[in-house]
C-alpha cells in the first residue's frame, strides 16, 4: 500500500451541485500534484441526492453517510477517525 501524503476532508449537507464541483476542481488539481492523497466526505444527512451523486461519480472517494446532521465539527471529527486519528480518549 502507498502511503498516503494529504487526506483531504469535505462535509457536505444538501449542497449536491456545489460538493460534485468542489470534487471535481480538488482532482483536477490532485492529479497533477504527484501527491499521494485520499479524499473523505461526510455527509450530513442530506435530502437532495448528494449520497448517490457522490458514490456515482466518484466511486474511489471514502463517502461517510451520516444518518443525522452532526454538525461540522462533529463531521470532521468522524472522517478523521476513518482516517486513522483516535479521539485522543482512553
Amino acid at each position: 500500500m502507498t502511503a498516503i501524503d494529504l487526506a483531504v476532508v469535505v462535509v457536505s449537507w444538501n449542497t449536491r451541485e456545489l460538493t460534485l464541483q468542489a470534487l471535481h476542481s480538488l482532482i483536477d488539481d490532485l492529479k497533477t500534484s504527484g501527491l499521494n492523497y485520499a479524499i473523505y466526505v461526510v455527509d450530513n444527512a442530506s435530502s437532495d441526492g448528494t449520497s448517490e451523486a457522490i458514490s456515482t461519480a466518484f466511486p474511489d472517494i471514502y463517502l461517510i453517510t451520516s444518518n443525522t446532521n452532526l454538525g461540522f465539527v462533529k463531521a470532521n471529527n468522524l472522517a478523521l477517525r476513518a482516517i486513522g486519528f483516535d479521539s485522543g480518549q482512553a
